[in-house]
């Protein structure tokens, strides 16, 4: 569950954010822009966390009253997760290492809600951890290195599954789709697009960070928006955006059917005056 350490919003004096040319963090720094809010948007051209001086670096960079925002990750590569998780790993004890010689005011780390068991049909924040994919397993060692050594409010939060303007995966669900839809190629589903996910806009993944560290929250949140769909309804969804036909076909299975829906009545204690975008709203401000 969240808590927040400030009754009133306030926005802290500057807001260092890691990761921020990916998706999550180049959103994030343009709307911290637009509430006139200093951050220091800190890449891998201007700090490299596998390098063996990168906790000095970044030590070096965050201030006492900084909130820092943790999203830097690199993603699996196809037959190379086990290297991977090794990087992000190492990455992440860099980032444990600078906070603990130099501690911000708040540490708000953005995880994934990979890091819960792939049969948990209805999930919360209570929910075990039980991650079955290296990227969930990365995303839960990684929350525990940062709060292993900070002591102050640290918020984690687990995205579902991201869509929107910007994205740099491509990943299987929205984001492929309205790609696939553009270019006028047929929609690809798996099996025939059965499992029910929660799909959440970037500009809502956004709107909780910023409205998070406007609290100086610490625990845990899940960012989601109660509303499960179906892939193929996803992609249903993605011909109506554009406005016109899609065709949509499916493909042999390789695995069983998973279904994932949240309850968020934590989301809603927590900031009981937000409300997410629906999926057609949220696929028309991705076309933009």
């Amino acid at each position: 569950m969240l808590v927040h350490s400030l009754e009133v919003e306030t926005s802290p004096d500057r807001v260092v954010v890691l990761g921020a040319r990916g998706f999550i963090g180049a959103a994030l720094v343009a709307g911290l822009a637009s509430d006139d809010v200093p951050s220091l948007a800190l890449d891998r051209t201007r700090l490299d966390l596998l390098a063996s001086n990168a906790a000095s670096t970044l030590a070096g960079f965050i201030l006492p009253t900084d909130c820092l925002v943790v999203i830097s990750a690199l993603t699996p590569d196809r037959g190379k997760d086990a290297a991977t998780l090794m990087k992000n790993l190492s990455m992440g004890q860099a980032v444990a290492d600078a906070i603990a010689a130099a501690p911000p005011a708040h540490v708000v780390y953005v995880s994934s809600d990979a890091v819960y068991p792939d049969d948990a049909a209805l999930a919360d924040e209570r929910t075990p951890a039980a991650p079955a994919s290296f990227h969930g397993q990365m995303h839960l060692v990684r929350e525990t290195m940062l709060a292993a050594v900070f002591r102050g409010p640290m918020a984690r939060l687990r995205p579902s599954l991201v869509y929107g303007r910007g994205d740099t995966h491509n990943g299987y669900g929205p984001n492929r789709f309205l790609r696939e839809g553009q270019a006028g190629n047929p929609i690809k589903l798996f099996g025939q697009g059965e499992e029910m996910r929660d799909h959440i806009s970037i500009d809502d993944v956004v709107e909780l960070i910023r409205r998070t560290i406007r609290k100086r929250s610490s625990g845990v949140l899940n960012l989601v928006t109660g509303r499960s769909a179906s892939f193929r309804d996803v992609a249903v969804a993605v011909g109506h955006a554009l406005g016109r036909q899609v065709e949509i076909v499916g493909a042999p299975r390789g695995g069983p059917i998973t279904h994932r829906h949240y309850d968020v009545a934590a989301r809603i204690r927590a900031f009981p005056d937000f409300t997410p975008l629906d999926l057609q709203s949220g696929l028309a401000r991705a076309l933009g």
